[in-house]
């Protein structure tokens, strides 16, 4: 897409160094997305890379193998995810009129206390993308494992016209 074709927040985007990945297949019986009306709800996307695989880095649990600041990285990681299985939905991400909510599962020790700025890596992206559009409602948990010994997963709602 030229940038003359290019929608806004498609160049936003771009202006911030994201390129969206093929959004990745679902691995059980659930389907990638639903729409519903003027929602679209996106299932948990987990933190893989451009190459379709976790880095290192965002492989385990928080509080051990995982530090803070990779958590956070895997979290936005994720929200990437959660724009590319969003585009595939609505074909173009302009359409978005809210991002109405985030849900963040971080795969975590049991005394692990900082799970919510780890998820801000998710949220705090969301806004840089769409600005205030991109303030959301949000529950985070950890929890005691992820598929493929993720870091993090995050769902989202969004409000589309």
């Amino acid at each position: 897409m030229s940038n003359a074709t290019q929608g806004r927040i498609e160049a936003r985007l771009a202006e911030i160094g994201i390129s969206l990945p093929t959004p990745a297949a679902p691995v059980a019986n659930y389907v990638p997305f639903v729409r519903s009306g003027n929602l679209v709800i996106i299932s948990g996307q987990i933190c893989l890379g451009p190459d379709g695989k976790i880095a290192p880095a965002h492989q385990g649990k928080l509080g051990d193998a995982v530090d803070e600041a990779a958590g956070r990285e895997a979290a936005r990681a994720c929200a990437i995810n959660l724009l590319a299985q969003l585009r595939a939905a609505i074909g173009d991400l302009d359409a978005v009129t809210r991002v109405v909510r985030l849900g963040g599962f971080i795969n975590c020790v049991p005394d692990y206390g900082p799970v919510a700025q780890v998820m801000n890596g998710a949220s705090d992206m969301m806004v840089e993308v769409f600005g205030d559009v991109g303030r959301h409602a949000r529950s985070t948990i950890g929890v005691a494992q992820l598929p493929l010994d993720a870091a993090v997963e995050v769902e989202g709602m969004f409000e589309v016209r």
